[in-house]
């Protein structure tokens, strides 16, 4: 009888360039569905780990071989080379619990706290709470760029709430939770990744929202309907080719939050991009390199 045999994991590391560090996160975080460490900033570099069970349908070979394509695809949007996974295998040694130590209830932003499962937590009666294990799409949940859409969405419903909301490339769904906790009626979560809308779907179910928010990995021109508030954490490139489809799908006097964006000269070209539609600017939050805009189509 092999009942009691543990697991064993596939560890892949790959360092990276600071600036996809949020992006390969969420990516390794996806794919795995497991935990993801992220070593110590030095030089403009990180190392990011992943781990893979490797008793779940997949074999080495399969998951080296997804995990490549997608890291070759993301890189290519960056127009950086990709880095080549350094990778061993190891026998379950309680690493999942040997971390779990290390990650508490925080608040992401004030009045929104992150909680792992295994954690419990009282709520204050001026705060949200998101049940998010880490390794989840989005790590810790503390990427700037994160923490900048997450203030941003708040900032929205202190004035003029808004009732509907469309999360564009929602990973793990944390911008739509948000959200909906937050005070909005319902909320369109859309992913061009399926296993991203799984984790989505599964991170929604677990904080009883599935009522409110519908996840999908329908494509953004497919979506009809408007919205007072859209979102969108991705990446500059991709912001501006889907910059029409989200003029069309703002409702008057809506806002668009945009994240995932590096400040200075990209930050520019967005504004400018999203001026010409008739999208002007209400505000820019700042973290080191990443920059996140507030924009409106009110006069």
């Amino acid at each position: 009888m092999n009942d009691h045999v543990k697991p064993k994991w596939l560890k892949t590391s790959l360092n990276c360039p600071e600036i996809v560090l949020e992006a390969v996160c969420d990516l390794v975080g996806v794919l795995s569905g497991s935990g993801v460490e992220q070593a110590p900033i030095r030089d403009g570099k990180s190392t990011i780990t992943g781990f893979f069970r490797l008793d779940q349908g997949k074999s080495r070979d399969q998951i080296l071989s997804e995990l490549k394509q997608e890291i070759e695809e993301l890189f290519h949007l960056y127009t950086i080379t990709p880095p080549e996974p350094v990778c061993s295998t190891m026998d379950d040694e309680d690493w999942a619990t040997s971390w779990q130590q290390f990650f508490k209830p925080f608040a992401i932003i004030p009045g929104l706290v992150i909680k792992p499962s295994w954690e419990s937590y009282a709520r204050r009666p001026d705060e949200q709470v998101i049940e998010m294990d880490p390794g989840m799409a989005f790590g810790t949940g503390q990427h700037a760029s994160t923490k900048l859409a997450l203030g941003f969405i708040h900032d929205c419903f202190q004035d003029k709430p808004p009732k509907t909301v469309l999360d564009v490339g929602t990973g793990t769904g944390i911008l739509a939770m948000a959200a909906v906790l937050f005070g909005a009626g319902e909320a369109v979560a859309i992913d061009n990744d399926p296993e991203a809308v799984q984790v989505a779907t599964e991170n929604i179910t677990n904080n009883n929202l599935q009522h409110a928010i519908n996840t999908s990995a329908t494509d953004l021109a497919e979506i009809a309907g408007i919205f007072d508030l859209i979102c969108a954490n991705i990446v500059h490139d991709v912001l501006v080719d889907m910059a029409t489809d989200l003029a069309r799908l703002l409702a008057p006097g809506g806002r668009v939050l945009l994240a995932g964006i590096l400040r200075g000269t990209q930050e520019e070209n967005i504004i400018k991009v999203y001026q010409k539609l008739d999208i002007t600017l209400l505000g820019a939050a700042h973290e080191d390199e990443w920059a996140s805009l507030l924009l409106t189509n009110s006069l």
